[in-house]
């Protein structure tokens, strides 16, 4: 299951996201995701649990009180630069955010009031695209584990931080088994994640 954060000032606007996600599969590239939805009012306290919890797509309104959107997004990208940012928007907004969204990195602008199947194509576009990009990284990193460039160590260090950001030291074993404090993190780490490709416990 896909893990998103939805950010809006507006809680009747957050229970419609939510219960359209939380119901409607997304789907690309012959692939599909479930969806496990987060919710915030405040993009502060957005920004505090996505310190210390992996995502896999983010959606904010553009315009709150205090942080707007592209703030917002900005500060998510510093967080997790690799997590596909949209934001949410009228049309009469287009035109001051068409460079702010350069900014920001912002993947996809989607319309206020929203289209159902559009926006839940766009968060399986999205969601397509993150696999592919940590993917990518993942045979870069194997690439340079073989030309010496990077030790196998902080491949998976590499991998790790994609995974569950925040996580700032990796303690390793004598054996080469990663040692990690789960004190460290909101939630622990899927068990099978050791056991994945290009992680410690997979070579």
């Amino acid at each position: 299951m896909s893990r998103i954060l939805i950010v809006d000032d507006e809680e009747s606007i957050l229970k419609s996201l939510s219960r359209l996600l939380s119901l409607t599969p997304c789907s690309a590239g012959g692939k599909t995701w479930k969806l496990s939805v987060d919710c915030f009012t405040s993009p502060e306290t957005a920004l505090d649990k996505a310190r210390h919890t992996a995502y896999d797509a983010v959606l904010s309104d553009y315009r709150m009180p205090g942080m707007d959107g592209v703030q917002f997004l900005k500060a998510f990208r510093a967080l997790q630069p690799d997590c596909p940012r949209l934001i949410l928007s009228g049309y009469a907004d287009l035109n001051g955010l068409i460079g702010a969204i350069n900014d920001a990195g912002i993947s996809r602008f989607l319309s206020k009031p929203w289209n159902d199947y559009e926006l839940v194509a766009a968060i399986g576009q999205a969601l397509a695209l993150r696999e592919l990009s940590l993917e990518n990284q993942r045979l870069a990193d194997q690439a340079r584990v073989a030309q010496g460039r990077i030790s196998p160590e902080e491949a998976a260090r590499k991998r790790l931080e994609a995974e569950a950001p925040g996580l700032a030291q990796v303690k390793w074993g004598p054996d080469g088994s990663v040692l990690l404090d789960e004190s460290l993190l909101d939630e622990p780490l899927p068990d099978d994640w050791l056991g994945k490709p290009g992680n410690a416990g997979g070579r």
